[in-house]
């Protein structure tokens, strides 16, 4: 416990104080290769108490930062003094203006932002590759940009108005007609000595022409001098000085962002070139032509992907120096695709290319050629040794010398032997990325990367006069190099800026501004080596949007942070292990939708399995295997349980008590014919043992609704005899009994292979948990991995969608209706399938733009409710402000969880389609 709490909790409620070692294990990285462990984490939720602790940190001497997402990538988000969490709140999103404008505050992700703004045909202007990650404290903070942003639309040229909180405790809102004067009247030594800089810099004819050039290209290093040309007075110019700033100055508790048109209409192609030279010739006549993206890709970053699935085959003929081009032209709803079709076609044919281009306006085909150029990030992080951290890295040139400097780049990969290093970039904006894996575990290794920084100084700097920091900020890695790049009279300017509105210097320290020459190779980040899935980590962040537990315990990344803290000398392993169960074990939801955000595809919840599975007796994996061997017996004793409203004790281990409100037991199931049957239905032993909810109208199981809706459609299905004692293995999968999750699946399989007449028949699986663990299944024999390659097993959203839905006759339709897709849904790619289906029985179809997995998590939600009240809180107060004739799903512990989440009754899909077809 940190001397500070007794002072804190005067501020902060106790459980919004994290102190515990896990806690500050957690915090202690950020996405850079750097790492400080805090002394706390705090979670104000009011500009008061950030005011109170900018009090205590000033009447203490002890240092703060400010973190939102921690996506950034230059060691922005990390701190030895007190770390504040605003990612955990701060979360509003609001519209103005018809969308024209937008505020928000520092913990909305950027990516909910633009969906929120999709309504109204906009979106924010900065458009970074993690926006759907990295959230608008850091976006502000960072003076983000991105592909198609350039320099027009980053967060400087956009930004509206703030409201922010200076050290001294003043708080502004710019947008009050008043505020100008208050400023001055409250902080008139800011006011004055921001005057003062105004003066010093237009002073200075060379520094004002050195302003105004290095912003012309993509620029954050260093403070926004910009800012002391663009406006003149105190409160405008602190205004746009705060971004870029990097949480050095002030606190930004809210922003208002003009917004820019989102253009649906995207024409996408895919252009090859002999040489990375002639690549970059093309970008002049790309951008004339009016191109929005313009990625360039050097013949290492293309040789990265080439082998990934989807990937255009020409990529792995292409010759040793060859590059390529990703050009996008975008335009507003309405626009004909002839237009853009006949620009492309046109610019194309002044091209060298070395084969026909690729366009597509298909989003399926355009999704496929963006994955080329997104996938080489996580390419090089895939395959990377063990213990290695990766460098992302961005600079900027100017455009005519963007191809002797990508050379100059890949000469400088040869000369300090980063053989896995790759080039791509924004090239319109003469932005290059550089991705290399480096470790920092020993002196030789931190000397070849001191070498290659120095190295790449000279020649960003000393060779083109470009930007050490395109778009990443200056962090503590370039803030050694400020006065480099920008020559003594600006840096003096900068320093100045610093010393004026934090004069303690007790605000983010050391990064930007940091006299030390040597901070960019201090307090590296070590990758200890563990368990296989930890070690692919890169500790970017981007899962943490998605986790169910984020506002509970912990999230992937910090589970993994923890586990390679618990191998660094001096680790309090006893706590950090008892801790552990509860708050990265216990709590995990093993949904597995952090694979889909994870530039690495990991998917924590399968460390978690492995973690758990180490930790079961061997009288609990016994009593598994039993289980599963008997399941039909299991199945009876759940069915029993429910009817009366407890277990007995011998299978609590593996299935929860039951209180009561939980749902009754189900019916037998419908007796069906093997004749003629189209498809066999494997239902769920959810929905075998798990009727409806007490206290609502009875209706059709969902085997029974689903075999009479195929019917009303020509479809017969057919439940197979036996089908009773088998399960698809997840309950046992989930606690990490793998030897028990194996008896089931392979007995299912077996089963379905034989109900299938060796596969020629169709699976459709009722349950799409289910769905996803059948052609999932780990632990299956050689015979039925086989097996499972020629069982064609089905989502039953899917198979409905496609081979029932259209051949019936809609009798009835709802107005609105609420949809709560399961992550399993989501990760199967069946979410329009659902989306589709309901839309054909209703008026409008509603799915909360925060929703995600509902942290039910088979029997997490009975076993730990405080997860799913944690991971439903936002979704359910989205559900709750809208009226609706429904609310469905396709999980039955899920329709569970949503129920009492949001108070409204959940029931599967199938049993809307019923109805709306039924007599």
């Amino acid at each position: 416990m940190t001397d500070l709490r007794p002072e804190l909790e005067r501020i902060l409620p106790p459980h919004r104080i994290l102190d515990r070692p896990i806690d500050l294990a957690a915090y202690a990285s950020d996405a850079s290769f750097y790492r400080l462990v805090p002394r706390a984490v705090l979670r104000p939720e009011s500009i008061a108490e950030v005011r109170a602790i900018f009090a205590l940190s000033h009447r203490r001497r002890v240092p703060m930062t400010f973190r939102a997402a921690g996506t950034s990538l230059s060691g922005q988000a990390i701190s030895d003094g007190l770390l504040v969490d605003v990612g955990h709140g701060w979360r509003a999103i609001d519209p103005l203006d018809g969308g024209k404008r937008v505020r928000v505050q520092p913990g909305a992700i950027g990516g909910k932002v633009n969906r929120t703004l999709a309504a109204f045909g906009t979106r924010i202007g900065p458009d970074p590759a993690s926006i759907d990650a990295c959230m608008m404290g850091g976006i502000l903070s960072n003076n983000s940009s991105g592909m198609c942003c350039g320099v027009a639309q980053n967060s400087y040229h956009t930004l509206d108005s703030l409201v922010f909180v200076l050290p001294s405790g003043t708080v502004a809102d710019t947008s009050r007609p008043d505020a100008a004067a208050d400023f001055e009247r409250d902080e008139p030594g800011i006011a004055a000595g921001l005057l003062a800089l105004r003066d010093d810099v237009r002073r200075q004819p060379a520094l004002v022409e050195r302003i105004r050039r290095k912003y012309r290209i993509k620029n954050t290093i260093g403070y926004s001098l910009n800012a002391f040309l663009d406006y003149d007075t105190p409160l405008e110019m602190l205004r746009h000085l705060l971004i870029g700033s990097e949480g050095t100055l002030a606190f930004l508790a809210e922003g208002v962002l003009h917004t820019v048109p989102d253009l649906p209409v995207k024409y996408t192609g895919l252009l090859f070139f002999r040489h990375i030279e002639v690549a970059a010739e093309a970008v002049a006549p790309l951008t004339r032509a009016g191109a929005a993206a313009i990625e360039l890709m050097d013949r290492a970053a293309l040789r990265s992907v080439q082998a990934m699935p989807g990937v255009p085959p020409l990529l792995a003929t292409l010759a040793p120096d060859a590059a390529g081009i990703l050009v996008e032209f975008q335009s507003p709803a309405g626009t004909p695709l002839d237009s853009l079709r006949a620009r492309a076609d046109e610019v194309s044919a002044t091209l060298e290319l070395v084969a026909p281009p690729e366009f597509t306006s298909d989003p399926a085909q355009q999704a496929r050629l963006w994955k080329v150029r997104k996938g080489m990030f996580p390419a090089v992080g895939a395959v990377r040794r063990r213990g290695t951290s990766v460098i992302f890295e961005d600079i900027a040139v100017p455009t005519d010398v963007l191809a002797p400097a990508a050379l100059d780049l890949q000469a400088l990969f040869r000369k300090h032997r980063y053989e896995d290093g790759i080039i791509f970039g924004h090239a319109k904006d003469g932005n290059l990325h550089f991705v290399i894996s480096q470790s920092f575990n020993d002196d030789a290794a931190i000397r070849q990367y001191e070498a290659f920084n120095l190295d790449l100084v000279e020649m960003v700097v000393g060779k083109y006069d470009g930007s050490l920091k395109a778009e990443h900020g200056t962090g503590r890695n370039m803030a050694p190099f400020v006065e480099a790049e920008w020559g003594g009279a600006a840096f003096e300017i900068m320093v100045r800026v610093k010393s004026l509105v934090d004069p303690e210097g007790l605000l983010n320290p050391g990064v930007l501004v940091n006299h030390d020459p040597d901070a960019h190779i201090k307090d590296l980040k070590s990758l200890p080596e563990v368990e296989e899935e930890v070690d692919k980590c890169i500790e970017c962040g981007f899962c943490e949007s998605l986790c169910p537990s984020r506002d509970l315990t912990l999230t992937p990344r910090q589970r993994i942070v923890v586990r390679r803290a618990m191998e660094r000398p001096g680790a309090d392993l006893a706590s950090l292990r008892e801790a552990y169960q509860y708050d990265a074990l216990d709590t995990c939801a093993t949904d597995g939708l952090c694979a889909l955000a994870c530039p690495v595809s990991i998917d924590t919840g399968r460390l978690t399995k492995r973690l758990r599975a180490s930790m079961a007796s061997p009288a609990a994996k016994r009593l598994a295997a039993t289980a599963a061997t008997h399941f039909s017996a299991t199945q009876r004793l759940v069915r029993t349980s429910l009817r009366a409203s407890r277990l007995a004790a011998p299978l609590r281990r593996l299935v929860p008590s039951l209180g009561p409100g939980m749902p009754g037991p189900a019916g037998a199931l419908p007796a069906t014919q093997a004749a003629d049957a189209a498809a066999i239905l494997f239902p769920s032993c959810v929905s075998r043992t798990m009727g409806g909810d007490p206290g609502e109208p009875p209706e059709p199981s969902v085997p029974a609704a689903m075999i009479a809706v195929a019917a009303r459609a020509g479809v017969r299905l057919h439940i197979p005899a036996g089908i009773e004692q088998r399960c698809c293995g997840m309950p046992f999968s989930s606690k990490g009994y793998r030897e028990a999750q194996a008896i089931a699946a392979n007995a299912t399989i077996d089963t379905l292979w034989q109900a299938t007449h060796e596969g020629t028949l169709p699976v459709v699986v009722d349950t799409s948990p289910c769905a996803y663990a059948l052609t999932h299944a780990d632990g299956l024999s050689e015979v039925n991995r086989d097996r499972t390659t020629r069982l064609h097993i089905v989502d039953a959203v899917e198979f409905f969608r496609t081979s029932v839905v259209p051949a019936l006759t809609l009798r009835r339709r709802a107005g609105t209706v609420v949809l709560h897709p399961v992550c399993s849904l989501v990760k199967m790619g069946n979410a329009p399938h659902l989306s589709a289906v309901a839309a054909s029985c209703s008026d409008r179809v509603f799915t909360p733009p925060s929703s995600g997995c509902c942290g039910f998590a088979g029997d997490r939600g009975f076993l730990v409710p405080e997860l799913t009240e944690a991971a439903t809180r936002i979704p359910a107060a989205e559900v709750r402000a809208i009226t609706a004739d429904g609310h469905y799903s396709s999980s039955r512990t899920c329709e569970i969880g949503m129920s009492r989440a949001t108070g409204r009754h959940y029931r599967s899909w199938i049993q809307l389609l019923d109805w709306a077809t039924g007599e």
